[in-house]
């Protein structure tokens, strides 16, 4: 069965709700709307734009630095999906991003060679299913090159341009529990019983899986029958990454006999082209992934840690010899979170993305270990709650793209600031819709928790157009993970209900990411806990600055942001109303539901339920149950199997039987992700708002358009 991956394990599910407009907007600036046009008089944001959003992800950069391959996305109003468009554009100072083909269709992954720009590889739904395609960039001749069952991934191109590697899932044929009578001819009987007897059987957003594995296989550049290298019943991802003779492929994968039950281990292995054999390369406790070779081929960079079942456990970046030995860290003093490594084209060091008190940055880090800090202000990926994260790429020469945000912008494509006068932004792909919707301003502020004293940080948006002079009610928003960041971002969500009339709060309680190991797991074992404090300071720092009704305070969060609003409801009574969306109530019931369930036990518990059944309870919101008087709402996914609507269905029960007013919504069709959709986005920020205005909060801006 497929592995549950480590970032899957975390209870949120960010949600990237930002897709693209099948007609869209030109990627350059557009112009501010002229003061004498009346009609074009800025007004707040409405629920209808969210299918206005566009974004841009994946950049990735030739290896000569000349052109950069980008997705732009964006809402269709018509499907109600999320669809992706490649688009093409020079590094030259002035250049104009294009489309990369013409039409409707879903592009994404684009892959160049390890040499020159002329000439990409991407995976596009034009002809039907998902399948690699090439492009000639100087002709715009374009050839489809497989004809997959499956959709593929990590796409890798060979070093001498001749073959290109990628992933794809594979189904197994069990053997079937029982043999059963056929029905008779013209007979109809109800569907077969299904036997499960795999550990891992379901994953939140897949829903039941299908046996089968994720393999590695290779196919010619020129096209034709790809070659499955691997073939037993583990799983291997990607990135691939090549060995200058082309004659390997370094992969990830966990080869355990009991990989089921240790979801994190993973080792790094060297994969034959010739004949699919496999040498392992590393082999302690614990993650080892995202291989990338020196340009010499001498030394192997790879992400890690050794395992030590806490349930945060700061990523590094590794080096070793070609054959494994002389492992080491590059950044045992950084104490955040490497991703995404990429040599520097002389191989003296190496490119990486990290988080840093909220904000998204790309460091460099010598072989010595000597790190600086060479971009920050990147994200803008997650549109509907300001989560960090980001995505870059570097070429031979240095150059670098990546994705720019801010907490009035989605993500754009751009490149560092240079000498030769480009800098910053290639693309405003939102600059149309915010010139007439301008967002909220986002301000950060630093709370001393009345805990301990701790700095936390926070961010407070408020109304466009706002007045001090005025009172405004105040929204707690909290984000899930619980090791997760948010930062200086956009967020859809806190925009609307700002256009709304409210102040809105987010914060990184203990427990976030970004802040280093110690501050990470300072809820190890006791989540919540000392995180409501860091909470609770945070609104009353945002009560001081002045401007908010105290009456009217409101809290809401999703997945683990669930959880601690579900705490806090449990904790005081001073919130008018809460919204508790996708939360877990119950934590013993939680770990035996979740699809996730071999990494909770592990590494969030001391042990299972029944050997350490007084910790899941003094932890789980329904040991509070009897001192909830707060108006409560829980919003949930039908098909969550992360935290399960079970969850849901337990606390509002709970609170039915009590006399305390609430509701339950179930989002039909929605896994983890209630918002994935863009209507599903409208949605949900709607019936929070829906729930506040029903209890004193301000009235819901519908609109149109």
């Amino acid at each position: 069965m497929r592995p549950l991956p480590l970032a899957a394990c975390l209870l949120l599910l960010a949600c990237t709700t930002a897709a693209r407009d099948p007609a869209p907007r030109a990627a350059r600036v557009a112009p501010a709307a002229s003061s004498t046009d009346d009609a074009a008089a800025p007004t707040p944001l409405r629920l209808m734009d969210v299918f206005e959003l566009e974004w841009v992800s994946d950049p990735r950069i030739s290896a000569d630095g000349s052109r950069i391959a980008f997705a732009r996305h964006g809402m269709d109003v018509r499907t109600d999906r999320r669809t992706s468009r490649l688009w093409i554009v020079s590094t030259e100072y002035g250049a104009e991003p294009r489309p990369l083909t013409e039409g409707e269709v879903d592009e994404g992954q684009p892959c160049w060679p390890t040499r020159g720009a002329d000439v990409l590889a991407y995976v596009s739904v034009a002809s039907g299913g998902a399948q690699i395609h090439k492009r000639w960039l100087d002709t715009g001749a374009s050839v489809r090159l497989t004809h997959l069952p499956r959709s593929p991934g990590s796409l890798a191109w060979s070093p001498d341009g001749k073959w290109i590697a990628f992933t794809m899932f594979v189904p197994s044929r069990p053997e079937p529990f029982v043999e059963l009578p056929s029905p008779p001819e013209g007979a109809t009987w109800a569907d077969p019983p299904i036997v499960i007897e795999e550990l891992t059987y379901r994953a939140d957003g897949a829903g039941y899986l299908e046996p089968g594995n994720t393999h590695v296989f290779v196919v010619s550049a020129d096209g034709g029958t790809p070659r499955q290298l691997t073939t037993d019943d583990h799983d291997y991802g990607g990135p691939l990454a090549w060995t200058p003779d082309g004659a390997s492929i370094l992969v990830s994968g966990n080869r355990r006999d009991d990989h089921e039950l240790e979801p994190v281990d993973s080792s790094l292995w060297e994969l034959s082209v010739a004949d699919g054999s496999l040498v392992q390369l590393t082999d302690r406790f614990g993650p080892e992934a995202h291989p990338v070779l020196s340009p010499d081929g001498e030394r192997v960079a790879f992400l890690g840690f050794e395992d030590t079942r806490h349930a945060y456990q700061v990523t590094q970046l590794w080096v070793m010899d070609r054959d494994g030995g002389n492992v080491r860290s590059l950044t045992p003093d950084l104490d955040r979170d490497v991703e995404s490594p990429a040599w520097t084209g002389d191989g003296s060091g190496l490119w990486f993305q990290y988080d840093d008190h909220g904000d998204t940055k790309i460091g460099l880090v010598s072989l010595d270990g000597e790190v600086r800090e060479a971009v920050s202000g990147l994200g803008g990926l997650s549109l509907g709650r300001p989560y960090s994260g980001a995505q870059f790429s570097v070429a031979a020469n240095g150059r670098l793209a990546y994705t720019r945000g801010d907490p009035g912008r989605p993500a754009d494509l751009a490149m560092p600031d240079s000498t030769d006068g480009r800098s910053g932004r290639i693309t405003d792909v939102n600059g149309d819709l915010f010139a007439i919707r301008p967002p909220g301003a986002v301000e950060k502020i630093t709370v001393p928790s009345s805990f301990d004293g701790r700095p936390i940080d926070a961010w407070i948006v408020t109304p466009p157009g706002f007045d001090p002079t005025k009172s405004y009610p105040l929204v707690l928003e909290i984000h899930g993970g619980p090791h997760t960041a948010y930062g200086p971002h956009f967020s859809m969500e806190c925009q609307l209900y700002a256009a709304a009339g409210y102040v809105v709060v987010y914060a990184n309680p203990r427990g976030s990411t970004s802040y280093g190991g110690e501050f990470g797991n300072l809820i190890h074992h006791a989540y919540p806990s000392e995180d409501y404090d860091d909470l609770m300071s945070c609104v009353d720092a945002v009560i001081a600055r002045g401007s908010i009704d105290e009456e009217r305070l409101y809290v809401t969060g999703g997945s683990g942001g669930g959880v601690l609003s579900a705490w806090i409801v449990g904790k005081t009574n001073r919130f008018r109303a809460a919204v508790v969306a996708k939360p877990v109530i119950d934590w013993a019931s939680f770990a035996l539901t979740s699809d996730g369930y071999p990494y909770y036990v592990r590494y969030w518990f001391p042990g299972p339920p029944w050997e350490a059944h007084e910790e899941y309870w003094r932890r789980s919101p329904l040991s509070l149950v009897g001192n909830v008087s707060t108006p409560t709402m829980l919003l949930t996914g039908e098909e969550d199997h992360r935290t399960p609507i079970s969850q849901s269905e337990q606390y509002y029960q709970a609170l039915k039987l009590r006399g305390v007013d609430t509701a339950l919504v179930r989002i039909p069709g929605a896994s983890h992700g209630i918002a994935a959709r863009p209507s599903q986005l409208m949605a949900k920020v709607a019936h929070v708002l829906g729930w506040f205005r029903r209890h004193g909060g301000e009235e819901l801006p519908v609109g149109d358009r």
